[in-house]
């Protein structure tokens, strides 16, 4: 990048990097700031690359991956059972794959906007911490909200606290680990928001986000070169931790392994009108019939892009009253039943290239060689829980949780292209 004056550099550099660094907090109060922040910031790099007359940056392999998915998504829209609100939530996806590669070409501009971004997730991680843990063991934060049947903090009636912590989780870790000496004496304090973190996420009540947090941890574990010891030790007391807290206060655990059992059919209290066990829980296997009957029915391209709620009603597809919803809660399935043959495609070639890469980086562990740092790992762990196939999810056309998956890509494609250069 290219400024001819410091009014340039502060509008083209300067802002989008303190836009990007403020998403952290952007993410706390909802979609609307942090998504309003993407588009900013993929707007004003458009304008700088026709400014310039430059797009060499978008000459990437998975900006021309994410480009042809983002055409199927608004050809699908247009011939496929055609709405407005569709329309407008597959034609703006392409703001995504723009934001991506602006803070990738930011971060080859000059990376020193990444000690400023993670300053943000520190002080999130810190504020949320305190918070949580208040409202769980008080019974209201620190605003005076009540926590109700979940401890949710500043997210309020979102009931999103664990998903928020479980998807940052590895970039906050790996960023830590990228800026600071793990013999640091302020890396001590970094452990403890790591381990502390991983405890509240339990007390959230949030199962999917515990999955998460444990399934990166399981990764970091496996493929990381030197941070084995220390994601084990953050693990083991983090688990110490839930089970003191469990046996004093036994609600968390409650609903975390009691009630999942129960929905799953396979606890004490079970459902007198089945005998069968639940993928998760009833009413998820019946959004998983629903689905399935969908796409039995429209093989090829789907019933449309987020068009599950509009055809989950139809008596061909619905199993009983409580069938439908706004979108089936799992990626996979939501892909399959919206998007047809050809978008699930997309979806198993990312999961195949994702994992090619992984085994093949386990591989030549074997010969004391690797592919990915212990950085790009943290990073692609949190990748990983995204790529997961089998647990409910939200909507994958959902703003505020693709926000949180696409803070990824810039850190790993920027990392993955800088160790190539200075090799």
């Amino acid at each position: 990048m290219i400024f001819n004056s410091v009014t340039e550099k502060f509008i083209f550099y300067s802002f989008p990097a303190i836009l990007f660094s403020l998403i952290p907090f952007f993410l706390i109060t909802g979609p609307f700031l942090s998504d309003l922040s993407v588009s900013l910031i993929g707007l004003i790099f458009l304008i700088y690359c026709f400014k310039e007359k430059n797009f060499s940056y978008f000459k990437h392999k998975y900006f021309y991956f994410f480009l042809i998915f983002w055409v199927y998504l608004v050809i699908n829209t247009l011939i496929n059972n055609f709405n407005f609100q569709s329309l407008k939530i597959s034609f703006f996806f392409f703001r995504y794959g723009i934001f991506v590669i602006a803070i990738f070409a930011l971060l080859n501009f000059d990376c020193k906007f990444i000690k400023y971004f993670f300053y943000c997730i520190f002080i999130c991680f810190i504020a949320l911490i305190i918070d949580g843990f208040y409202q769980y063991f008080v019974g209201e934060n620190i605003l005076g909200w009540s926590k109700t049947n979940r401890t949710s903090s500043f997210f309020g009636e979102e009931k999103i606290l664990g998903s928020y912590l479980s998807r940052l989780w590895p970039i906050f870790f790996g960023l830590s680990i990228f800026l600071f000496k793990q013999k640091n004496k302020t890396f001590i304090l970094f452990i403890s928001i790591f381990i502390l973190s991983e405890t509240l996420i339990f007390l959230s009540g949030d199962r999917t986000a515990f999955f998460y947090i444990n399934l990166s941890a399981i990764f970091v574990i496996l493929f990381s070169q030197k941070l084995k010891k220390l994601r084990l030790l953050t693990l083991f007391i983090s688990i110490f931790l839930i089970v003191m807290i469990s046996l004093i206060y036994p609600s968390a655990k409650n609903r975390l392994i009691d009630k999942t059992l129960n929905e799953m059919n396979l606890g004490d209290i079970k459902d007198e009108d089945s005998q069968e066990i639940y993928i998760f829980s009833k009413i998820h296997t019946n959004y998983y019939i629903t689905s399935y009957r969908m796409f039995l029915d429209n093989k090829i391209l789907g019933v449309g892009v987020k068009n599950y709620r509009n055809f989950c009603g139809d008596e061909k597809y619905k199993v009983n009253k409580k069938s439908c919803s706004t979108h089936p809660h799992n990626s996979y399935v939501q892909i399959l039943s919206e998007t047809g043959l050809i978008g699930f495609l997309f979806l198993i070639v990312a999961l195949f290239y994702f994992c090619k890469n992984v085994l093949r980086h386990a591989l030549l562990k074997f010969k004391a060689k690797s592919i990915f740092n212990d950085f790009e790992i943290c990073i692609l762990s949190g990748i990983a829980i995204y790529l997961w196939p089998f647990v409910p999810t939200g909507s994958i056309f959902n703003n505020w949780l693709n926000i949180a998956l696409i803070l990824n890509f810039p850190f790993l494609i920027w990392s993955i292209k800088s160790n190539k250069t200075n090799n």
